[in-house]
C-alpha cells in the first residue's frame, strides 16, 4: 500500500515540495461500495456544435447539438449523470448559461455529475503555465455555478529538454494551487491516468497522495494505461478514485487495442470500496446514436 509518510517523505521531498499538511491517502468510505451510471459528452464528440470554441461540421443527417441537447438525451434514456465535458460549450459561456444547465438538467431529473477540461500543467513558470492554471480555475467557477462537483484534470506531458522531475514538480505546485482554490467552490479536481508523465501509475500516485487537498483524488479511466499490466495498475489507483470513466476498449503497448473486461474493472472498483459515478465515455467509430443506449443496457444490469 502507498501510504501517505512513504510519499511525503520520498517521492514529495525529492521534488522540493513542501509538505506541511497530510497527504489523502487512500480515501476511506464506509458502507458497501456503490455505483451510478452516467455518459460523458464526449462519447458524443462528432455531434455537437462547438468544439473547443470552434464550430464543427456534425455527421451527415444530424442537428448540431448544444450541451442542453446532450442532458435532454441522457433523460430520455434514463440515465442518471451527464458529464459535460467543456469541449462542447459556447465560447461565450457565462455564468447564465450555466444557470440555465443547471435548471435543465433538474427540471429534467439528471445530475451534472462532471466536467473536463484540456489542461496542462507541466510547464515551468512563465505565461503558458499562469494560462492553465487560470483556465482550471474559470471551470471551477463555472463548475460550482452549475453544480457539477468533479472537473477530471491532466498533467501534462514532458516538455522537450525538461527532466521528469521537474516537470513532476511543475506539475505537483499547479495541481495544489487549483486544488486551494477549488476547495473554495466544493468542487473535487481528479487528476486523471492521461498518458503523459502520469503514463504509468507511480507517478499519479506520487502527486495526488502527495496533494494537500481533501478536494484531490484519481479520474480513474479504465482504457487509458498502454502497460504490461493495466489491471494491475487500475488496482493500484482505484483506492484514490473520485470519479470514473469507462472505456470499452485497452489499448495495449504494442499499439493494438483489446475489449476492456467490464466485469474486471467494476470488481477493482467494488474491491477498493468505490462509491460515486461510473461514466461511459464511449469513444469506437460506430454511431453513438445506435451503440451508446446498446452499452448502457448492459451496464445498467451489471450496475443493479
Amino acid at each position: 500500500m502507498f501510504t501517505r509518510r512513504h510519499f511525503l517523505s520520498t517521492s514529495l521531498g525529492a521534488l522540493g515540495v513542501t509538505t506541511s499538511l497530510q497527504a489523502i491517502g487512500p480515501i476511506q468510505r464506509p458502507g458497501k461500495s456503490r455505483m451510478q451510471l452516467g455518459v460523458a459528452a464526449y462519447s458524443f464528440r462528432k455531434h455537437f456544435q462547438w468544439m473547443k470554441d470552434k464550430e464543427q461540421t456534425v455527421p451527415e443527417g444530424r442537428e448540431p447539438w448544444s450541451i442542453l441537447d446532450f442532458v435532454d438525451w441522457c433523460a430520455d434514456q434514463g440515465v442518471p449523470g451527464a458529464e459535460v465535458t467543456s469541449y462542447f460549450f459556447p465560447p461565450d459561456v457565462d455564468d447564465a448559461f450555466c444557470l440555465e444547465l443547471r435548471r435543465r438538467a433538474y427540471l429534467r431529473g439528471v445530475q451534472l455529475c462532471g466536467t473536463a477540461v484540456g489542461n496542462t500543467w507541466t510547464d515551468g513558470p512563465g505565461p503558458q503555465r499562469d494560462e492553465q492554471i487560470a483556465y482550471v480555475k474559470r471551470w471551477t467557477d463555472l463548475s460550482a455555478v452549475m453544480g457539477a462537483p468533479h472537473i477530471r484534470v491532466f498533467a501534462g506531458k514532458l516538455p522537450k529538454g525538461m527532466s521528469e522531475e521537474e516537470a513532476l514538480k511543475n506539475c505537483a505546485s499547479a495541481y495544489q494551487e487549483c486544488l486551494d482554490y477549488a476547495a473554495t467552490k466544493g468542487v473535487f479536481l481528479g487528476l486523471e491516468n492521461h498518458g503523459g508523465i502520469v503514463e504509468r501509475p507511480e507517478n499519479l500516485l506520487t502527486l495526488v497522495n502527495g496533494a494537500q487537498s481533501e478536494w484531490a483524488g484519481i479520474n480513474f479511466d479504465s482504457g487509458n494505461f498502454r502497460t504490461e499490466d493495466p489491471y494491475g495498475d487500475l488496482e493500484k489507483i482505484a483506492p484514490y478514485a473520485v470519479n470514473v470513466q469507462l472505456k470499452l476498449d485497452i489499448k495495449k503497448p504494442d499499439g493494438t487495442t483489446e475489449a476492456s473486461d467490464v466485469d474486471r474493472v467494476l470488481d477493482i472498483l467494488r474491491q477498493a470500496n468505490y462509491q460515486g459515478w461510473f461514466t461511459l465515455e464511449y469513444e469506437r467509430d460506430d454511431d453513438p446514436f445506435t451503440e451508446v443506449p446498446k452499452v448502457l443496457e448492459m451496464l445498467k444490469a451489471k450496475l443493479a
